[in-house]
């Protein structure tokens, strides 16, 4: 009896002993570890990696922050605010009424002039090259003297020469005039943009960035519904053109009434108290972010390609290969681009919350995924649910742009570079629809037994649809990698950047006021805080 404590008590200290070993093995093992160099770079890649993981996750997703209720956001505006937004809005729908009036008369206008719709398409391309120009010379007159009078004297430029459109004699003319309107209407979205997202609270500029870009569906919208009864009527599609000058004109009238933009009044100040020149402002800006300007053109190069690829072939396409009559066309029109409305609103509101790049990758992931409901529903009802969701995606996306590229753009360039890095984006992409249309001619339909399929006239037709479906594939491909490797300043407030630093940083309205302390020019101008 008296021997089993013992042994108990024997087995306790055997079990310690064995413990106090295990725990030395592990301190031996580790201090060989820490003593081994190669151990130590491999733990240090690791965490490395690890980091440049998080670090890239933390770039395209942040936990959401508290969300402003909308129609709270919509109805908080000031009444200069209000006329402000309305009067970019305005302009921007009549941009896109009057680009979507060659896309959607392009085979009435192939038939007047007797040449074939790829030829007319031409007319889209030369448009898209030339608006760079335009975007160069009323950008910069916008941070030189203002966004007010630059934006006034576009739309009054182009009001005309659409006008003139509506005349031309023949292809030659046409294509001329609408190289000129090019220039004419490159800075409207630039411009618009910048004198509208200015005056709009941070807060609320997601859904504001969303419901301006989506003044192109709306114009898209109502060039549609014109074109209807003009078919209709069975009257020329000259019409559409002159229709279009009369809407512009409209918004001159309204545009009498907005005021300049109080950011750029802060900035002009602001320089003069400096004592720099804009063209003093440009070079450091070019000098310290030339990377992101560069990065700016090839995201609008690919946001242009997802938008014109999508669209302006897509008319031609229901009518030409599909047989669609202009009642079927007209209506599957609407429905996309109450899609495009629907979802440029809904995603440019998520983007203040969830992210400007994140949403950018969600669209284009999405829109991929629906090419072939777009493309090859099975019947008319599947397609146009299909045009629906990919305008919702595609615009999804667009509605995010007008915020994410003014908070990219340097402080001295958001008269310029937004709508610069936009119209060069346009003239890369420019030949979207011509390369669709041409390759689609090259390549027509075929039946079953290989022989090419021929319209009521005798002649092939084209394969518009597969020329579609594969060019938007690579597109939201190389658009969802743009947006992931890309930066984002979200939510900056422009009022908070007046200028460009030596240094790369912003100057603040307490930088500018220290300045003019230092000068002894305080109380000699307005308050910039």
């Amino acid at each position: 009896m008296s021997d089993q404590p013992e042994k108990s008590v024997t087995g306790e200290k055997r079990a310690e002993i064995e413990q106090v070993e295990e725990i030395r093995s592990d301190e031996e093992q580790t201090n060989k570890k820490d003593d081994d160099p190669s151990f130590q770079d491999f733990s240090e890649k690791e965490e490395k990696k690890k980091n440049i993981f998080i670090r890239f996750k933390d770039s395209i997703y942040t936990k959401p922050e508290k969300r402003e209720n909308a129609w709270k956001l919509l109805t908080n505006l000031t009444n200069t605010q209000r006329i402000t937004f309305a009067a970019a809005f305005f302009g921007w729908t009549l941009d896109a009424f009057d680009f979507f009036s060659v896309s959607l008369s392009a085979t009435r206008i192939a038939e007047d002039f007797g040449v074939e719709p790829s030829d007319v398409t031409s007319a889209i391309t030369t448009t898209l090259m030339l608006r760079p120009i335009g975007a160069l010379i009323f950008g910069a007159l916008a941070d030189k003297f203002g966004r007010r009078w630059p934006l006034m004297i576009d739309i009054i430029l182009f009001s005309i020469i659409n006008m003139a459109s509506g005349f031309a004699p023949n292809l030659q003319t046409f294509i001329g005039l609408r190289a000129v309107f090019g220039i004419a209407m490159g800075g409207e979205w630039g411009l618009g943009a910048s004198l509208a997202l200015e005056s709009i609270p941070v807060e609320a500029r997601g859904l504001f960035s969303g419901i301006y870009q989506e003044g192109y569906a709306c114009g898209y919208l109502l060039a549609t519904l014109v074109n209807y009864a003009i078919v209709q009527t069975n009257s020329t599609w000259r019409i559409l053109f002159w229709v279009g000058a009369a809407f512009a004109l409209l918004a001159v009238v309204i545009r009498i009434w907005v005021p300049e933009s109080d950011t750029f009044e802060k900035q002009k100040e602001a320089r003069k108290i400096l004592g720099r020149s804009l063209l003093t402002e440009i070079k450091l800006a070019i000098r310290h972010h030339w990377l992101r300007l560069i990065y700016m053109v090839i995201l609008m190069a690919f946001m242009n390609f997802f938008s014109h690829g999508s669209q302006d072939l897509y008319p031609t396409f229901l009518t030409t290969q599909l047989g669609y009559n202009p009642t079927e066309q007209t209506v599957t029109s609407v429905i996309m681009n109450i899609g495009a409305i629907c979802g440029g609103i809904i995603f440019g509101y998520l983007s203040n919350y969830f992210g400007r790049r994140l949403i950018l990758s969600v669209c284009a992931v999405c829109a991929g995924a629906f090419i072939p409901l777009w493309i090859y529903g099975p019947n008319i009802h599947a397609l146009q649910f299909g045009a629906f969701v990919m305008q919702f995606f595609v615009q999804g996306g667009w509605g995010v742009i007008p915020a994410h590229i003014n908070e990219l753009s340097p402080p001295s360039f958001r008269g310029l570079m937004p709508g610069l890095s936009y119209q060069l984006g346009n003239l890369i992409s420019a030949a979207s629809s011509q390369i669709e249309a041409t390759i689609g001619e090259r390549y027509p339909v075929r039946n079953s037994d290989g022989s090419f399929k021929l319209n009521d006239k005798g002649k092939p037709i084209a394969d518009y649809g597969l020329t579609q479906a594969i060019f938007m594939g690579c597109v939201c491909g190389g658009l969802l990698i743009t947006a992931l490797v890309g930066k984002e300043e979200r939510n900056r407030n422009f009022s908070e950047d007046l200028a460009e630093g030596q240094n790369g940083h912003a100057i603040s309205p307490g930088d500018v006021k220290a300045d003019e302390n230092e000068q002894g020019l305080e109380g000699t101008s307005r308050e910039t805080n």
